[in-house]
């Protein structure tokens, strides 16, 4: 089964799926294969790989970590071209349209076609609207881009839009690794009812019940990743994929 059909998939039966990002650069092989353990016993969804910038990490090597432990979908998540890898399942194509930046929006994507071709990697085209969080995230330096206002709701959802109607098949409303604040409900709720593919929301979730706020709001894919970069925290995974699964009767 394509990844894409997957999530789908995992959205209709659960509600709302939920995806862990890891970053090559965050955890020792040691620690980030029993993190995977962790989460592949949490009713995890599938991973997320990639960032903004790795700067010592091996993202080849992190990718054949994950896949050595857990049968679910690994998901690259590119942060540039050098970030793309035919050892992934799928590819998040990101367009970045909450920016004015021409290499975010089909430069880098030009770049990196021959390249995805080349692998035979499967490709989700997903729509990327970086949201203001209260700090500069490195999404946001490194882009060189603005975000969305996080009290202009109606910026996003106009844009989240524009997207939908360019093809793309998911919209991504992110804070940002570490954010200091999560996506506004707000914004989430207006964007949903607003479009008809799914909304990704990550960044700056540190709690289950913000999870679970977002979801309410329409939200169908939950990511986390910062929060979990502290080996602390992983007993939490199994309270965030329980508090992501709401019932249908419940969603507002």
């Amino acid at each position: 089964m394509k990844v894409y059909s997957y999530l789908l998939n995992r959205i209709e039966e659960k509600k709302a799926a939920y995806l862990i990002l890891i970053d090559p650069d965050k955890l020792s092989e040691e620690q980030l294969l029993e993190f995977i353990k962790i989460c592949d016993n949490s009713d995890v969804d599938g991973y997320l790989v990639g960032g903004s910038l790795i700067t010592a990490g091996d993202l080849e090597k992190t990718i054949d970590n994950i896949k050595s432990v857990s049968k679910l979908p690994t998901i690259l998540f590119p942060g540039s071209v050098n970030q793309v890898n035919g050892k992934a399942d799928a590819l998040f194509y990101l367009s970045l349209l909450s920016g004015r930046n021409p290499e975010h929006l089909i430069g880098n994507h030009v770049i990196a076609a021959p390249l995805i071709k080349k692998v035979g990697i499967e490709t989700i085209s997903v729509g990327y609207l970086l949201i203001e969080s209260g700090k500069t995230t490195t999404a946001e330096y490194m882009s060189g881009t603005k975000p969305i206002p996080a009290h202009k709701p109606q910026i996003a959802a106009a844009t989240a839009l524009a997207g939908e109607y360019l093809g793309v098949k998911m919209i991504y409303l992110e804070a940002g690794s570490g954010a200091d604040n999560p996506v506004p409900v707000e914004m989430v709720s207006i964007v949903s009812k607003v479009i008809s593919i799914p909304i990704i929301v990550g960044g700056g979730i540190k709690t289950p019940q913000q999870a679970e706020e977002r979801v309410r709001a329409g939200a169908k894919i939950i990511v986390t990743g910062n929060y979990f970069e502290n080996s602390s925290n992983w007993d939490k995974v199994k309270e965030f994929s329980k508090a992501i699964r709401i019932k249908k009767s419940f969603l507002v």
